[in-house]
């Protein structure tokens, strides 16, 4: 499959945006797996290449923010292997399903995803108070947010920080930090599972990954003056709107058909 200059360069803006997004809130993946989709790449495709962007962006942001000092990786040796874990196990999972279950089961898990962004509330409006230990939140957060990673991804960064200061009392800064070392994590074993599998879309990874690197530097070095609660409702608009577009795409002739014989019976 050929792609053109022109879809490249969108893809290229889109993963910009994305990685930016990403690095100050989580779900970045709510804007580049739509777009992916778009592009005309089957579901395992777009996970797939949206791993390899992902992974440069997740880079980018980590190496950012532990150059600063915010974060040690040696004091999560744990959380790392355990996400590390559940995340390769997610994504030899999605890769054994039916690429028409998948598709089906996509625009569900995005209204999902949307949902919980428009009515969660605001990491740094959780009180910070540690509720279980590293180690526990290794075992429980690190392995089952990882194994989401694998298996879908969008919103990841999100559940992380949430989680970073729901469980263990972390301040937003901080849990943005060590999100970005986890999401990292995730998106490299999802990456690694998804090469051996041969789904991974080389070109368009490649350009995607250059955009989520510019995008992930900005606003890494943002985090603090911009704030969540700005890029939260493009997220949920997106999430939205794309998962509207994906039942039409599928079930399109369906509904028209349905909607006919309804007609015809109430006239």
């Amino acid at each position: 499959m050929e792609f053109g200059f022109d879809l490249l360069a969108i893809l290229f803006a889109v993963a910009t945006l994305a990685g930016f997004v990403d690095s100050i809130a989580g779900g970045g993946g709510l804007i580049t797996i739509p777009a992916l989709l778009w592009a005309g790449i089957s579901p395992a495709q777009a996970l797939a290449t949206n791993k390899l962007q992902g992974s440069f962006g997740s880079f980018s942001a980590s190496f950012s923010f532990i150059r600063k000092g915010h974060v040690d990786p040696r004091d999560m040796v744990l959380a790392i292997v355990l996400t590390f874990t559940g995340s390769a196990l997610g994504t030899i999972l999605v890769q054994m399903l039916d690429p028409g279950i998948l598709m089906t089961i996509l625009p569900g898990l995005l209204i999902l995803i949307a949902l919980y962004f428009l009515f969660s509330p605001r990491v740094g409006d959780i009180d910070a108070h540690q509720m279980i230990s590293k180690g526990a939140f290794a075992f429980t957060a690190g392995f089952g947010i990882g194994f989401y990673d694998g298996f879908f991804g969008p919103g990841t960064g999100s559940f992380f920080s949430i989680a970073f200061v729901a469980l263990l009392g972390f301040n937003m800064t901080k849990a943005t930090a060590h999100t970005k070392v986890l999401n990292f994590t995730s998106n490299f074993a999802s990456l690694v599972m998804f090469i051996a599998g041969g789904e991974v879309v080389w070109v368009i990874g490649l350009v995607m990954a250059v955009g989520a690197l510019i995008g992930a530097q900005i606003g890494s070095h943002m985090v603090m003056k911009v704030g969540a609660r700005l890029v939260r409702p493009l997220l949920v608009v997106t999430s939205i709107a794309i998962s509207i577009k994906l039942i039409i795409d599928q079930y399109g002739p369906t509904l028209s058909q349905t909607w006919d014989q309804v007609y015809q019976w109430i006239g």
